[in-house]
């Protein structure tokens, strides 16, 4: 980014809003906010993210950002009547990063920036608290330390644990000043000995250092492994935050706590939070003490907790949504340092959304955006059976809910190294920090025995979806010793399997069974959601699903390919089946049939194993019709290679030496693997498949079409209304397509002749390969449908063999930032998407009623959803799990697309 002369780079918060988050990053803007709205802000100013990008892209700060910081310095001195790092009452800033996006933990901050060794006794003297002081001081090199100049974080653990030792207390609010003095000339001399260099002195050198590590921390890899993770563009950088100190560590009728306008595990409403007194912000949210509920800070400080509660109801008001808010007390005076719109559980995002509608703060239209599928498919994950028999060792706080089963482990690094084995682990710690995000991704749940509802591990689990059970207090744990010790002395070890209730904040010993959720039982009608004893999180998920189902323009289908998943699909509230596999009809037992037809060397032989297979394929189509009576049926005729139904070429060829070395009969076994040597390919996904096996092997097609249209014609006469497409797959020209359907149409037209009952079967085709998308204008003349393959499509496409890529290189690829996110799990709209839009526009250009769907994965993939509505298919198709899912983000679209038309 090239450096405009004219702009401006800082901003004090009596200058900016909430609308400016690209600009001033979340927790800047929202400062500003609060600032407008009168709130006790301590003063300060805000360096733009455009100033970060500048210093990542040129390695340097933007030439004109030291006088812009050096002028809004002097007049937050002004204003304070103090000066930064001045000997006898230092003004003391904090330096918080604050990105677009919430990133909690992710990236840095320094706090009491200006202390020294001379300053240190001047906040001494000014606040008559030489203890705070010193901890003040101790806590800015420690923090320093690690964040900007690199250290070794236990290096100071380590030494704060020495002095706790040595005067034989547990916590450090026990060391008094003098303990605390020894501990900052440790400290100094670790910066010293591990960087070569003394503990800067001068202020500005404090805060200009502090302000170019938070632009690094941008980078640093838990940062884009967070983005990666969330889906965060890598491009948008970070402001910082320069705001004036104020102290929660000045005795008990000070601290810090961070509040919730609701539950954020629940949605409930009610006074959630934490509080610590005599103590800084880092503390809460690293969970290193263990606090004390909100609640409870009625009966310490009243005044204090009477306007918290005012202010928290001002914010929730004007933000219209669960407010996440951070607040500092010192000595009575009440400061806010942080709003924002709070991450949430999935339930309670649910039940947030429609609150919030009841009570008049949002419409239906904007409860919508306030859920997405992801969400709606974490509330469809199954839960813990309550009546199983269980051996509950331990609770703590239901942080992030769900029902989580694995082997204990103890660090990060294990946790990945374990998961990338195929293991399901739960990652137990003290308490997280940063550092263990990512253990944390690849955990199935995460369980410390430390912190509460605002710790990091709480809030990190709770934005990605993670079960999660903080402090409990009762469960001993030891890292180094990889082990955790029960109040009753029981043991567990590393590789045990415990299982943790993010709801309850149960911990038992071994798996315990799951049950599914009633969110699944609501879609299957085993529950109704108008009934007096309806769960109130499936009434939420009722109401925004009837509105999603009200707006949306997609219609969903279901990949289903026999009658029970049709059956099930259609309870989900699938409009049709979207792609019925016909190759999945013919395993089993029918495999015989199919090496009959493989084998066959004359054509009356082939004729035979054809006519076998016929009345099988009919009774599945008549069941699969009848399951989804009065909804279309989109029939894909075989599409695998004709190998996969043989047997494996090695198991067989040992099967036929084996045989010769006993000199047994086998006949049969030595022309099935001919048959096999035969049929090999090298790449068998590009070779004989799809329509290419309708041409070559006469018949196979046509059997197919005629049990797909005497199963339609036994259906009417039983008075049923089938509603049937024939799609035939792989097509790369019309030319093969035409040839299909000519042969097609005769079939049904003998089975009309035969039944008497007039059919009515469309014929269209697979859009799967590049060249079908590129000339979907020609194959329009002969398809009355598209369905595009986006699986087939994305692997030809990039040349990507899907079952070997994604095992060999895609992990480095999202690790270098090449993917965000894999092209089989959400479509790459620049080249794959590409090749659907231009396909639609040429498909309707030459039959304008052509219907056009999608039937690959990426049909239930919620941001892949959003494409296909903007792009203008009808409808999408997906497994029948995720129809929940794709009907809601359906409705998201259809929401967001008429709320862009409006503005």
């Amino acid at each position: 980014m090239s450096e405009n002369n004219d702009q401006k780079f800082v901003y004090d918060f009596t200058e900016g809003n909430r609308d400016l988050k690209d600009l001033l990053g979340g927790k800047g803007a929202n400062l500003a906010e609060m600032t407008n709205l009168g709130l006790p802000v301590p003063p300060g100013f805000t360096i733009t993210t455009e100033a970060c990008k500048v210093y990542l892209e040129s390695g340097s700060e933007p030439a004109a950002l030291r006088d812009e910081v050096s002028a809004h310095l002097d007049a937050l001195e002004r204003q304070m009547g103090k000066k930064l790092g001045q000997a006898d009452d230092p003004l003391l800033v904090s330096v918080r990063s604050g990105a677009k996006f919430s990133m909690p933990g992710m990236m840095d901050t320094v706090l009491n920036i200006g202390l020294s060794d001379e300053s240190v006794n001047g906040l001494a003297r000014q606040a008559d608290n030489e203890r705070f002081a010193w901890d003040s001081y101790r806590r800015l090199i420690q923090m320093f330390g690690k964040t900007v100049l690199g250290v070794e974080g236990e290096l100071f653990e380590d030494a704060l644990d020495e002095a706790k030792a040595a005067k034989r207390v547990a916590s450090d609010t026990d060391l008094d000043a003098a303990d605390l003095r020894g501990v900052v000339e440790h400290f100094k001399a670790i910066v010293k000995a591990e960087t070569g260099r003394d503990f800067p002195q001068d202020a500005r050198e404090q805060m200009d250092l502090a302000i170019e590590a938070v632009f690094n921390s941008w980078n640093t890899d838990r940062a884009k492994l967070y983005r990666r993770q969330e889906r965060i563009p890598g491009d948008l950088g970070t402001a910082v935050n320069v705001c004036s100190m104020v102290f929660g560590n000045l005795g008990p009728d000070s601290g810090t706590g961070v509040a919730f306008t609701r539950d954020p595990a629940s949605g409930h409403e009610g006074v959630y939070g934490d509080y610590l007194q005599n103590a800084q912000g880092e503390d809460v949210v690293a969970g290193i003490r263990n606090t004390v509920p909100l609640a409870d800070l009625e009966s310490i400080d009243k005044k204090s907790y009477d306007q918290l509660m005012q202010i928290m109801n001002t914010l929730e008001t004007h933000y219209k949504d669960l407010c996440d808010i951070e607040f500092t007390i010192e000595r009575g005076q009440l400061w806010m340092l942080q709003t924002r719109v709070g991450k949430r559980t999935a339930g309670a995002a649910f039940r947030i959304a429609t609150q919030l509608v009841d009570q008049g703060l949002i419409d239906e239209a904007e409860a919508l955006q306030r859920v997405n599928g992801a969400q709606l498919a974490q509330l469809m994950f199954p839960k813990f059976d309550e009546n199983a028999k269980v051996e509950q060792i331990g609770r703590g706080i239901a942080a992030s809910p769900g029902a989580a089963v694995g082997k204990a482990v103890f660090d990060s690094y294990t946790a990945v190294k374990w998961s990338r084995s195929g293991e399901k682990v739960i990652l137990i710690r003290r308490e997280t920090n940063p550092d263990d995000l990512d253990g944390m991704i690849a955990a199935e749940g995460i369980l410390t025995s430390r912190g509460g509802k605002t710790s990091h591990a709480a809030v990190v689990a709770r934005g990605m979806g993670k079960t999660c059970v903080c402090g409990a207090e009762e469960l001993e744990v030891d890292t180094k010793r990889r082990r955790m010790t029960t109040a009753s002395g029981a043991v567990i070890e590393e590789g045990d399997v415990v299982s943790i209730d993010g709801s309850t904040g149960k911990v038992y010993l071994g798996e315990v069974p799951v049950v599914p959720s009633p969110v699944v039982e609501y879609f299957e009608g085993r529950m109704h959601a108008g009934a007096d004893d309806a769960d109130e999180l499936v009434q939420a998920v009722h109401r925004i699903m009837a509105y999603a189902d009200r707006v949306r323009r997609l219609r969903v289908r279901a990949n289903a390919d026999n009658a029970e998943d049709a059956s099930r699909a259609r309870r989900f509230g699938a409009q049709g089946i979207g792609l019925c596999r016909t190759e999945h009809m013919f395993l089993g037992e029918r495999r015989q049939y199919v090496e009959r037809l493989i084998l066959a060397d004359t054509d009356a032989e082939r004729d035979e194993a054809l006519k076998a297979l016929l009345p099988l394929q009919k009774t599945d189509f008549v069941e699969l019709f009848e399951a989804m009576d009065g909804l279309p049926v989109t029939v894909r005729l075989l599409d695998p290679p004709l190998h996969e139904f043989l047997p494996d070429i090695t198991e067989l060829s040992v099967r036929v030496a084996l045989a010769e070395s006993r000199k047994e009969p086998h006949e049969n076994d030595l022309r099935l693997l001919q048959a096999v040597h035969r049929l090999h390919e090298q790449n068998p996904m590009l070779g004989l498949r799809g329509v290419r096996l309708g041409l070559v092997i006469p018949g196979l097609f046509t059997m197919q079409v005629r049990a797909i249209a005497e199963a339609a014609a036994q259906r009417i006469d039983a008075k049923g209304d089938p509603r049937v497409e024939i799609m035939i797959p792989l097509v790369g020209t019309v030319q093969e397509l035409e040839i299909v359907r000519e042969d097609a149409e005769r079939v049904i037209a003998e089975v009309v002749a035969e039944t008497g009952v007039e059919l009515k079967l469309a014929l269209g085709t697979m859009i799967e390969l590049p060249r079908a998308a590129v000339t979907a204008g020609q194959i329009a003349e002969a398809a009355e449908f598209f369905s595009f393959g986006t699986n087939d499509l994305t692997q030809t496409v990039w040349g990507f063999s899907r079952d070997d890529v994604e095992a060999s290189f895609f992990t480095a690829y999202l690790e270098k930032g090449i993917f965000g996110v894999s092209p089989f799990e959400t479509i790459d709209k620049d080249g794959v998407g590409a090749l659907v839009r231009s396909a639609v526009e040429a498909g309707r250009a030459t039959r304008p009623d052509i219907k056009l769907g999608v039937c690959g994965e990426h049909g239930g993939d919620p941001e892949s959803v959003h494409f296909f509505h903007e792009v203008g298919l009808d409808y999408v198709s997906c497994s029948p799990f995720r129809i929940p899912v794709a009907r809601l983000e359906a409705g998201r679209a259809a929401a967001e697309a008429k709320g862009s038309d409006s503005r």
